[in-house]
């Protein structure tokens, strides 16, 4: 059998594919083939509406509250490496510092419980979240180098 990339290339050389239906337009990536047909139009007025599923608006107010952490606790430790660099006093650096520790490690503590929650919510194990591990958001703070949990998992 030859191989399909040249049967391909020829279709495409005769122009078999010139003429297909919807040519030139952006492809319609909104509905979910997956979905269950009978509930499409109400998740399609939904969508259009600017409403989502619950379990899914708790999954982005996570992330966004993470991310107002790990910017948070940034922003301490670039403050402490420029206060240290600049020779301020270490007890009143490393003070700050602990402050902003403890409440990195309180918005951690809330966020776990809102996985917690949200892992309850979720229609499917595979959407459900780990809980945020804390000494490795610190570590990735002082070292990026460390991962951290993302959207994408």
């Amino acid at each position: 059998m030859p191989n399909i990339d040249e049967h391909i290339r020829k279709a495409m050389q005769d122009g078999q594919f010139s003429d297909l239906p919807g040519k030139g337009k952006p492809l319609q990536m909104e509905d979910n083939p997956f979905a269950d047909p009978d509930w499409r139009l109400a998740h399609h007025m939904l969508k259009s509406s600017g409403f989502t599923l619950p379990w899914i608006e708790k999954r982005q107010e996570i992330f966004a509250q993470l991310e107002a952490a790990r910017s948070a606790l940034t922003d301490s430790w670039q403050r402490r490496k420029h206060a240290l660099s600049e020779g301020q006093p270490f007890d009143r650096i490393e003070q700050e510092w602990r402050r902003a520790l403890e409440s990195f490690t309180a918005q951690i503590q809330a966020l776990n419980k809102a996985i917690q929650i949200y892992n309850l919510e979720t229609p499917s194990v595979n959407f459900q979240l780990p809980s945020i591990n804390l000494d490795r958001e610190i570590n990735a703070v002082t070292d990026p180098e460390t991962p951290r949990l993302s959207q994408e998992t």
